[in-house]
């Protein structure tokens, strides 16, 4: 990792930090369990690479970090809600997340639901009523239209669904492809795509060369996790190793081999590059950070 790149994301890492503690509602107001359970799984974990990718746009585009608190924030808590469903015994049946226990371990199953169904409206009440994002009604409905699409059956929870049908069956690589760019894919180019509608007067290209480059890292992180879930240890990932292999379920490395999977990570990178041939040194952090996610450790 460069150290422009290090340092940014330190600086991203903190700010969304204590956004987030600051729309979070308190452990001390009513109902106390449900709003520990929230900040319990928000707070103090995750590589926070959404947001990340929300603030390297906006850099890239020239806006002020500050009006995208926000949407930073609504980003990871849709995120979060989303770990916390799929930790479930129903889904993934997951005890380890971040490296500690799981919502529904530390916590019980029903708290775990509502935390999950809390932060999901807490995304939304935010874009609505967040003071620091200085747009017009129009862009606020079209970022908030963003969001709507990339979390429901079109997006983030239609990708789940189709995670969960593909347990034990063979499926092919633009069935698995088009199950990525779904479950993990767009939340990735939402947290781009966001930050890019704040900037009112945008070139539609500049838009569309955003948005194919979101598309190609949102891949690439998945694969990379795939190549992670063979290559790695439970202690590094923070999250159980192999749980992807154990439950059958399809991956880059079981269909293109270990090898291929990393040919894909590559080539997915260099075409998020050429997405941003257009942008000079301002998109610099966005081109290390595609490198960063084939790179990464965890």
């Amino acid at each position: 990792m460069s150290h422009a790149l290090k340092k940014f994301l330190t600086l991203c890492q903190h700010r969304v930090e204590s956004a987030l503690e600051q729309r979070l509602p308190a452990e001390n107001i009513l109902p106390f369990r449900l709003h520990q359970a929230m900040r319990y799984s928000t707070l103090d974990g995750g590589k926070r690479m959404r947001p990340m990718l929300t603030y390297s746009t906006g850099k890239a585009l020239g806006i002020e970090l500050a009006s995208l608190d926000g949407i930073a924030c609504a980003i990871e808590f849709i995120h979060v809600y989303s770990l916390i469903h799929d930790d479930l015994p129903a889904m993934d049946d997951d005890n380890l997340r971040r490296g500690k226990a799981t919502n529904h371990i530390a916590f019980d199953e029903a708290s775990a639901i509502l935390a999950g169904d809390a932060l999901q409206t807490l995304a939304f009440d935010t874009l609505v009523n967040d003071t620091s994002l200085n747009i017009t009604p129009t862009q606020r409905l079209q970022i908030i239209r963003t969001l709507t699409k990339a979390s429901g059956t079109q997006g983030m929870v239609g990708g789940q669904a189709i995670d969960l049908a593909s347990v034990d069956k063979k499926i092919s690589l633009p069935e698995l492809e088009n199950m990525h760019i779904h479950k993990t894919g767009a939340l990735i180019r939402a947290s781009v795509n966001m930050a890019a509608l704040v900037k009112a007067d945008l070139d539609p290209e500049i838009a569309k060369k955003l948005d194919h480059y979101a598309k190609c890292i949102g891949l690439s992180f998945q694969v990379k996790d795939d190549i992670l879930d063979e290559e790695s240890d439970t202690q590094t990932l923070g999250k159980t190793q192999g749980k992807d292999q154990d439950n059958n379920k399809p991956t880059y490395p079981a269909l293109l081999g270990l090898d291929g999977a990393k040919q894909k990570a590559q080539q997915l990178h260099q075409q998020a590059l050429e997405s941003l041939d257009s942008f000079g040194d301002e998109a610099q952090i966005l081109r290390d950070l595609s490198l960063y996610i084939i790179q990464r450790s965890h």
